[in-house]
């Protein structure tokens, strides 16, 4: 019996394309590491809603008496909404100015030759090798002389000396993807190159800009030395600081750690909504070109 074309074209595959087995396969391997992924995430989710601090010990149990009262009792007996306050001034702050500082040192390094220019992008670099203990007793040295301690400006500030470094080689490297002929267009039309940064390069690097912004706050939100030791007022906690009130000497509420810890996750998920759409073309595209 022969073989039609179309029966032929049918079995052969396409080059780089899978086989049934290599589909099923690659599935598999997902499908296991999205469920490691999100194990640890339910399984917070399933601690928060065990009423005893010592449910962690025999899990089991909390299947028969679930409940939310951690979570009533997060929200209406400590200070959650002044560390919810706090983490969002803090980190919304980092964002705006960090990005900014960084959006102007990536494009002055992408598109301005001056003397100095590569080894002022390794001497950024070499900023992030130093450990946070290293850098604590200096920088609360200076907040000290600038009146800075227990305030969100000086916070921000140090979290700032963090991420701009990085968030400044990321978006160089995104400048770097844009082309040159954009910034000619923009002075045969008149624009100073800070009206070309500002009007056109800008609108164009929203992905990049997005990334910056989403380890920005991720850096402020999440931290903890820092914002342990600058801050002193309980008003002032930021959340991952606010985290280690339900843990003394002699007891620890895990509990109610872990319903905070799931409530503290909604405004992650929320920024993260909101820059999604340009993350993965911003973690991409400033690769391409060094």
């Amino acid at each position: 019996m022969s073989t039609t074309p179309t029966t032929t074209a049918q079995r052969t595959r396409r080059r780089g394309e899978l086989s049934r087995a290599g589909t099923l396969g690659s599935h598999g391997v997902l499908i296991v590491a999205s469920l490691i992924a999100l194990f640890p995430i339910a399984w917070l989710v399933f601690l928060s809603l065990g009423p005893d601090s010592d449910d962690y010990l025999h899990p089991a149990g909390i299947w028969k008496k679930m409940t939310f009262d951690n979570y009533s009792f997060v929200l209406q007996h400590t200070g959650f909404f002044d560390w919810l306050k706090s983490s969002l001034i803090v980190s919304l702050g980092t964002t705006v100015i960090g990005v900014t500082i960084a959006a102007s040192t990536g494009y002055a390094v992408s598109r301005m030759r001056f003397p100095g220019y590569r080894k002022f992008m390794w001497v950024l670099l070499v900023t992030q090798m130093f450990p946070i203990a290293v850098l604590i007793v200096p920088m609360y040295q200076i907040l000290a002389d600038l009146q800075l301690i227990d305030s969100y400006l000086g916070l921000i500030l140090v979290y700032c000396s963090t991420a701009v470094p990085y968030c400044a080689w990321l978006l160089k490297g995104y400048f770097d993807t844009i082309p040159f002929e954009i910034d000619e267009a923009g002075r045969v039309d008149g624009l100073n190159p800070f009206g070309t940064f500002l009007r056109l390069i800008l609108p164009l690097a929203k992905p990049g800009l997005a990334v910056a912004a989403f380890y920005s706050f991720l850096t402020a939100f999440g931290e903890v030395a820092f914002a342990s030791t600058f801050m002193l007022s309980d008003t002032k906690y930021t959340f991952a600081v606010g985290l280690q009130t339900f843990v003394s000497e002699h007891d620890a509420q895990r509990n109610l750690m872990a319903a905070t810890a799931v409530l503290i996750a909604i405004p992650v998920a929320a920024f993260f909504y909101l820059v999604q759409k340009n993350l993965v073309t911003g973690l991409t595209a400033g690769g391409t070109k060094g």
